[in-house]
């Protein structure tokens, strides 16, 4: 860029200062002619030069004068919008972002926006005029505009030949999509190509591009009135807990956070459909955070019965087309009720009028790589900035939540009785000390299992381990088979013939015979999912097994075709990992297992105890939750262990409550902050290196308490070792403040460039 020097002025240019994504705390300076000064918005995309490659960046601020030679600046290619990308209230959010989490800003703007309106190079498809020839389409690229602010469309033509109309009665499903535009158009309804999709495949829309019966439209985005399409439906009436809550909840016109604390069962979400109804009759938009896209659509349905066609939707599954095109819809108020997952809070909506969180405990909320951010805390600022009211919802309050409650800085409301005639479900213990297991289940739990399936009822099964068996192990030589990269235990996979790392990913084929001295006297050690199927299969022949892994749900909307299928009752044994626990309703479930509880009672982490509970608390409640009676089992050697005596005979409220003295007590979060420094390197001496010298800048903090570096809970991956340094306070800004410092110290460490290390605000794990 050169040399300092005194600020330079030149009448024919203009100076803008733009970030970009790359992996440094600075801003970038281009030049562009003065006349087009006013087209240089802040929080407008620009395409710039970088060393070689042509980048997008965000423009921060114009200035008619520049410290650098103006001959020394490089121009900007292209402004890539008439209206920011990016408006105050979201820059002011990804300042906050990068500040907060210690991330550079460029790359917290990639975060926010869709990738789409990253990409530098137009799709050829793009035409000059309003509409796309069908020719030029393919779905990866479909309808994309370069103009940040146009939505697109398709409309029937006016005047259809004959011939057109005659090849579409071939084709029933195109009739169909052709029927439902005009049936749409004569209710003055415009289609955008994400609502078409929701019901027509590709093929079918293109076949009917292909006839010239129907085109592309872009047109400018404006603000629509998607209040013509609410439409409020009869809601239920509402018992004395829940009433109390909506009329509290209601009272908040302002920034105000509300937990919500209410068994699992009990309601919550009536009482979020009804205090969104007040904000929606105020032409108000709701963001609605859920933990995984598997509770996208039935949540999505109950409010698409409540309130009509004014809910959009937002999850990693959507392609890069339908991203935009919702983020669209929130920027210009095209929807009012916004469903997403962990990366929705960051959508542009326009009007917003509440932020609900529901299961706000869960893990999957933070982000674990990149910008480590956490969707509840950042849903917190973000009520705050925009004055608006935000709800917490769980049955399993976090204690960061809960600690808040208690201390009044969150208003606390609570459901203790299930909605309806349901009851809370029993909960018992399983002593399996001396007993023989078959796949990990006691004899007792299979007569158990029996019995309920006898009755015509479902059986849940929880154990935290997909595949067959977690290691393969030769009763010769006592090898395991593991991966080198990892140095980890293959999981034996029978169902795919292939034993596969966990870490890495890295599978070979499965052959019954040892690598290491040959010998086929080879066993499998442990439980998975796929040989607790094998066994039910075998056990309760006259009754259907499903199994709900990530490996079991692989492809577009396996998992929502499996639980419609366990909710039609199709399946009777209902055997998963922690995707189970997710909120899921199981009306027919009245028996719940809980498999090798034990694992979770010695780990070095110290959340392990408040994780279990809610795992166990969560998948409880998917049993007894309609008219019939539920019972929980937990199975264990540590039948005394007093955490979980307590949290089987009195309940995660009371368990939580002392959970939360102790941590108190030993000073750890929530009473102190904590950030993680995470380095990976393949020479572990030269990590070791690095982090001791991370630790010397620890010390120059009095007010700093650290621990490490130690090995991380996975301490190989990929032929990477791993280690945490953690360091805490009992003030944020302090940890915050001292630990940019620190940042700025480790940039210019000689092996800065050569280990992988990254920096983790408020850690949940240490993976």
């Amino acid at each position: 860029m050169g040399n300092k020097q005194s600020p330079t002025l030149d009448n024919n240019l203009a100076f803008i200062k733009v970030v970009i994504s790359v992996p440094l705390e600075k801003e970038f300076e281009y030049s562009l002619p003065s006349i087009y000064v006013s087209k240089a918005i802040k929080g407008a995309r620009v395409v710039v030069p970088f060393g070689r490659k042509k980048v997008m960046g965000i423009i921060l601020s114009c200035s008619d004068s520049s410290e650098f030679e103006s001959s020394k600046i490089k121009p900007i290619i292209q402004i890539c919008d008439a209206l920011p990308s990016l408006d105050k209230r979201m820059l002011s959010l990804g300042k906050w972002l990068s500040d907060f989490y210690l991330y550079p800003l460029g790359e917290v703007f990639t975060c926010m926006l869709p990738n789409k309106l990253l990409k530098v190079k137009s799709p050829a498809n793009v035409s000059q005029s309003s509409s796309v020839s069908s020719e030029k389409i393919n779905e990866s690229e479909l309808y994309f505009s370069n103009e940040m602010d146009t939505l697109t469309y398709i409309q029937t033509v006016s005047n259809p030949s004959a011939d057109s109309l005659i090849k579409l009665s071939r084709s029933k499903k195109q009739k169909d999509l052709y029927q439902y535009l005009i049936a749409k158009q004569e209710l003055e309804e415009v289609c955008s190509v994400t609502d078409i999709k929701q019901h027509f495949s590709m093929p079918v829309i293109k076949g009917l591009l292909d006839k010239k019966l129907a085109y592309v439209e872009e047109l400018k985005a404006t603000h629509s009135k998607w209040t013509s399409n609410l439409c409020i439906g009869q809601k239920k009436r509402a018992n004395t807990e829940q009433a109390i809550a909506i009329a509290s909840i209601n009272q908040s016109n302002n920034f105000e956070v509300s937990l919500i604390e209410g068994v699992t069962g009990s309601g919550k979400t009536e009482v979020y459909l009804q205090v969104i109804e007040q904000i929606l009759m105020a032409k108000k938009q709701v963001l609605i955070l859920v933990p995984e896209i598997g509770l996208t659509p039935q949540t999505v349905k109950r409010f698409e019965d409540r309130f009509g066609k004014v809910v959009s939707v937002w999850h990693s599954g959507l392609s890069d087309t339908d991203r935009l095109t919702v983020w669209k819809e929130a920027k210009y108020d095209q929807a009012g009720i916004f469903i997403g997952t962990r990366s929705s809070i960051f959508l542009p909506l326009s009007n917003l009028g509440m932020i609900i969180v529901d299961e706000e405990h869960d893990e999957s909320f933070k982000q674990q790589d990149s910008l480590r951010y956490h969707a509840r805390d950042v849903a917190i600022f973000r009520a705050k900035q925009e004055n608006v009211p935000l709800v917490l919802g769980t049955a399993t309050p976090s204690l960061e939540s809960l600690y808040n409650a208690l201390n009044r800085k969150y208003k606390h409301l609570t459901l203790n009785i299930r909605a309806g005639s349901a009851a809370m479900p029993t909960q018992h213990l399983l002593d399996l000390r001396g007993v023989k297991l078959s796949a990990g289940i006691a004899p007792a739990m299979l007569q158990r299992m029996q019995q309920q399936l006898d009755r015509g009822n479902q059986v849940l099964i929880f154990v935290n381990r997909r595949g067959y068996a977690p290691a393969l192990i030769c009763n010769s030589c006592g090898n395991v088979e593991s991966c080198i990269d990892c140095d980890n235990p293959f999981t034996v996979h029978l169902s795919s013939n292939n034993l596969q790392c966990h870490r890495c990913g890295k599978y070979e084929s499965f052959k019954p015979n040892c690598h290491s001295c040959g010998s086929n006297n080879v066993t499998t050690q442990g439980v998975g999912t796929e040989q607790i199927q094998h066994l039910c299969e075998s056990t309760f022949p006259n009754y259907s097994t499903i199994r709900i892994d990530s490996d079991a749900i692989k492809g577009k909307n396996k998992l929502q075709t499996l639980l419609n299928e366990i909710n039609s009752n199709q399946h009777q044994i209902l055997i998963g990992t922690q995707i189970l626990s997710k909120g899921h309703h199981f009306p027919n479930v009245t028996l719940a297992m809980i498999l090798n509880v034990d694992s979770f009672l010695f780990s070095s982490d110290y959340r392990a105890p408040e994780k279990l509970a809610q795992l166990v608390t969560q998948l409880g409640g998917r049993a007894g939750r309609a008219d019939k009676a539920g019972e929980v089992w937990l199975q264990t050697h540590q039948i005394g262990n007093a955490l979980i005596q307590d949290l089987v005979n009195n309940g995660y409220a009371h368990f939580a409550r002392l959970l939360l003295e102790e941590r108190l007590a030993a000073n750890l979060p929530p009473k102190t902050y904590q950030i993680a420094l995470r380095v990976e390197h393949e020479i572990q001496n030269e990590l070791l290196t690095f982090m001791q010298f991370a630790n010397s800048l620890f010390m120059q903090f009095k007010q700093l308490e650290f621990v490490g570096p130690f090995p991380a809970g996975i301490e190989k991956k990929q032929n990477r070792y791993r280690f945490i340094s953690v360091t805490q306070s009992t003030s944020s800004p302090y940890l915050n403040k001292a630990f940019k410092q620190i940042k700025n110290e480790l940039i210019k460490h000689k092996l800065a460039s050569k280990v992988r290390w990254s920096i983790d605000v408020m850690p949940t794990e240490f993976s």
